[in-house]
């Protein structure tokens, strides 16, 4: 038995990122049941999931635990949704996926346009913004040091502080997530649709 976490369904070396098994690797290998998320990388609702040897899952679905913890109508509909989109190989109809595939310079270029934007609708603003690169990081609990190369949108304000900024972005309605480092706010557009 193995807890997978994310529940990659394909080899994400295709989208730039190494190291993380599949599901198909890890019952490829040998092992009876693998566990994994319905959501993070497999980009589905969030759920919890079990494939493996048909004999364990059959005694695991007459437990009367079963009952108690099986998710409902909504969540298998939207489960699958995601997975027939893996079985036509829509990888862009889900949406962690459509965000791995981006580019670097296709992010570049929507960063350009808004960047241009806001100064122009600002022009007498004391935001200052910045296209740069930088890394997209694809998450804690689904390939935790995985990278994507990315241009990030990196903002500034005259008599604030990158955190005080960060606030008012927060705060705002609707509200606006950033990162901060090296003293600047940076917005990655792989993550906004």
């Amino acid at each position: 038995m193995e807890d997978l976490g994310s529940g990659a369904l394909v080899d994400l070396q295709n989208f730039g990122i190494g190291g993380e098994p599949s599901v198909l690797d890890s019952l490829r290998s040998g092992v009876d049941i693998v566990t994994y998320s319905g959501d993070k990388l497999l980009g589905g609702p969030q759920a919890g999931l079990i494939s493996g040897r048909a004999d364990l899952v059959a005694r695991m679905r007459a437990n009367s635990l079963f009952r108690a913890l099986r998710v409902d109508k909504l969540t298998y509909a939207a489960l699958e949704a995601t997975l027939l989109a893996y079985v036509k190989r829509d990888y862009d109809a889900i949406p962690a996926l459509r965000m791995m595939r981006l580019t670097k310079e296709e992010i570049g270029k929507r960063a350009e346009t808004l960047a241009v934007e806001i100064q122009s609708s600002h022009a007498k603003s004391r935001m200052s913004l910045e296209v740069i690169d930088g890394e997209s990081v694809i998450g804690g609990g689904a390939a935790p040091s995985s990278v994507l190369p990315t241009r990030l949108l990196a903002l500034s304000c005259e008599g604030l502080s990158a955190d005080d900024l960060a606030a008012r972005l927060r705060s705002s309605d609707p509200p606006i997530i950033a990162r901060v480092e090296q003293g600047r706010v940076l917005l990655d557009l792989r993550t906004v649709f």
